[in-house]
């Protein structure tokens, strides 16, 4: 019974601080933004509720799902490596570089609409995985840190997509002459829309849902997760086990871009149906921040992700009523780096507060011990 009732006190204490961390971070964040309105004679309190009130509204609901779409899935591809000990911040090139190859097959076949599709998502999450296990393999045969290889790699995606990217070759210059873009795909190959009163939603958020949950099933629900989650809390133990430390960090980095291969999907299969020169970017760098914020859980993941396209929808609307639309920027800024701070305040409070249990326990058995002793003599 006492086991029972000490697992039950760590599930609680586990999830109080797991709660704990990012609304801290919201709280310091909002906090910072207020004392800014502040020094800038601005009322921050009625700032907060014009955001409140147009966020809420149908269609900002709509827009709000439909960007989260791409940021959750930004955030899974950032999270898996993060699980891992590492840090992928080329999920900005990765998804672009997918997209964009995606795209212009997508443009180029005529095949029935489904097989189309998926060709189109096999091709991302392809070029994603390909673009990803390079940084990977570099880092396991010769030592280089996925955080410079991937920049690097960012940049030499941009560079091949604006080769690839001109009329003539894989792009085509619209009758305006002012954009570049590949092939439109055909109608047959769109993806589903889910009409609701706020306006049309991307039907692409429901494999946005089901990465989520295999993302969650995999890290949480099999031996390789488990592998996973071992090699990125401490390789030496996890290579004594019998865990083959560079193959797993080869794969993981190579579901990560897959992953990360599916970010530019939505916007492709449901709104631009072509990759052209404005086309979005920066999803990925978006996805570290959201990431952060959900701690690499599903579940968070999808909170900070729809906390992000809350703040860039109520942004145009804040900017309407006289604030400087730099405010939301402010705002995500502050939430970074509360999400830094707090974290890390939270997990030394938690170590804190274990070695005090333990230390309570330990004095109470040396007391039980002492008495026990005392009664036989």
């Amino acid at each position: 019974m006492n086991k029972l009732t000490a697992l039950r006190e760590k599930a609680g204490d586990r999830l109080v601080l797991g709660i704990a961390a990012p609304l801290l971070a919201l709280l310091g964040a909002f906090l910072i933004t207020a004392l800014v309105l502040l020094a800038t004679g601005k009322q921050p309190f009625n700032a907060f509720a014009i955001m409140l009130d147009y966020g809420v509204k149908a269609d900002s609901q709509v827009y709000i799902l439909n960007k989260a779409t791409t940021y959750y899935l930004a955030g899974l591809a950032v999270a898996l490596g993060f699980r891992m000990n590492l840090f992928n911040i080329g999920v900005d090139g990765q998804y672009r570089l997918a997209a964009f190859f995606a795209a212009a097959m997508g443009g180029a076949l005529t095949l029935p609409g489904p097989l189309q599709i998926f060709m189109i998502m096999l091709v991302a999450v392809t070029v994603g995985a390909m673009w990803a296990g390079l940084a990977g393999l570099l880092k396991v045969t010769r030592g280089i840190s996925e955080v410079v290889t991937t920049i690097m790699l960012n940049f030499i995606a941009t560079s091949i997509i604006v080769y690839f990217l001109k009329d003539g070759r894989l792009g085509e210059l619209d009758e305006a002459g002012t954009t570049v873009s590949t092939h439109p795909i055909p109608e047959s190959a769109h993806f589903f829309e889910i009409e609701t009163a706020g306006g049309t939603l991307w039907g692409f958020i429901v494999v946005a849902a089901l990465a989520g949950l295999a993302y969650w099933f995999v890290l949480s629900r099999t031996r390789f997760g488990f592998d996973l989650r071992a090699v990125g809390a401490s390789e030496p133990a996890a290579q004594a086990s019998g865990v083959d430390v560079k193959r797993m960090v080869v794969t993981s980095m190579v579901l990560s871009g897959a992953m990360a291969g599916l970010v530019g999907m939505p916007i492709l299969l449901n709104n631009s149906f072509s990759y052209g020169n404005n086309f979005p970017t920066e999803i990925g760098f978006t996805g570290i921040s959201v990431a952060l914020l959900g701690r690499n859980h599903p579940v968070g993941i999808a909170i900070g992700a729809m906390l992000w396209g809350f703040l860039e929808r109520t942004s145009s609307k804040l900017e309407f009523e006289e604030y400087d639309r730099e405010l939301v920027g402010i705002m995500q800024g502050a939430i970074v780096l509360c999400v830094v701070i707090s974290y890390e305040v939270v997990r030394r409070y938690g170590l804190k507060r274990q070695q005090q249990k333990v230390g309570a326990e330990l004095a109470a058995q040396a007391l039980a011990t002492k008495d026990k002793q005392e009664a036989t003599v």
